[in-house]
């Protein structure tokens, strides 16, 4: 069996390809079919995300390259970038993964998450189309998972109040300030 065991910048040939759905691409510890259809089982660090055009170095110093498979989408369209701007405020404020490109937007079905979509004016259709969503603010900070508490210093929940642990976090490590 093939071990991928390293994701890499690595620009050299390579020997084989994996396509996966997005929910897959998520999982640090698997056992997949590449395309060619040879068994490898994927060793990453916990909180390894995969994208396309992603290498994986393989246990034998081989390289394999990470394509997005076709899956079910919501997908919005609009030639109103104040009503795309919405639309991306009120589904990234639920943390719902989305791609974003110019004039669209792209999230995983859910007919609440669609609903609401409309709700604010847009159409939402359903296609079969490769999923990419946008890595995040704090990709490359070191944690791989697109969130690195390390690169901002203070403590958050993600929930209700995100704003006031901010500041919160803010007013105690300023010295002299009243809350």
């Amino acid at each position: 069996m093939i071990e991928l065991i390293e994701l890499v910048t690595d620009d050299g040939d390579v020997m084989d390809t994996l396509t996966l759905p997005y929910d897959l691409r998520q999982k640090s510890r698997q056992r997949v079919a590449l395309d060619s259809g040879a068994t490898a089982a994927i060793f990453l660090p916990p909180a390894s995300r995969l994208c396309e055009g992603d290498r994986l170095r393989t246990s034998d110093g081989g390289l394999v390259a990470i394509r997005s498979s076709a899956e079910d989408v919501s997908m919005v369209r609009t030639g109103d970038p104040l009503q795309l701007a919405k639309a991306c405020y009120h589904l990234g404020n639920r943390h719902v993964p989305l791609q974003i490109g110019a004039g669209w937007l792209r999230y995983q079905p859910d007919h609440v998450l669609d609903d609401m979509v409309r709700g604010l004016g847009l159409g939402v259709t359903h296609e079969c189309a490769p999923f990419e969503p946008e890595r995040g603010a704090y990709h490359g900070y070191g944690s791989g998972s697109g969130h690195s508490h390390a690169a901002h210093e203070h403590a958050h929940d993600h929930g209700q109040g995100h704003d006031r642990a901010h500041q919160s976090a803010e007013e105690s490590s300023t010295p002299g300030r009243q809350p």
